[in-house]
């Protein structure tokens, strides 16, 4: 995969841009579907990502992109589910994740925005 142009709320990856948070699983890129997660919303002051979404486990290594200034919150259990399921769970900003990219064995969840 080759990333074009990372900005604030964009990303361009293999020449297709994308204007929301994205999930990248096993090199199929999807839009983050972070609607199960609003509920939790006033518990973090920001949508976090919990475990109610469809986050991409069929990996050894999960990167989540926690935005530009790393603000997107992680919920506890998002570790304790990656801990059960031995996925190597690293959490870095969009940027420095997005180093990543190539990384064999490793899914991705992008933050595009804070």
């Amino acid at each position: 995969m080759i990333v074009k142009n990372l900005s604030f709320g964009s990303i361009t990856i293999d020449g297709e841009t994308y204007g929301k948070d994205v999930i990248i699983d096993n090199g199929s890129i999807k839009k983050r579907k972070k609607a199960e997660s609003k509920k939790y919303s006033g518990m973090f002051g920001h949508t976090p990502l919990s475990p109610d979404e469809n986050i991409p486990w069929n990996c050894k290594h999960l990167i989540i992109g926690t935005g530009h200034s790393s603000s997107l919150p992680v919920m506890d259990e998002v570790y304790n589910i990656a801990v059960r399921k031995g996925v190597d769970l690293v959490i870095l900003s969009t940027p420095e994740a997005i180093k990543h990219i190539n990384d064999p064995q490793t899914n991705f969840i992008l933050h595009l925005t804070c």
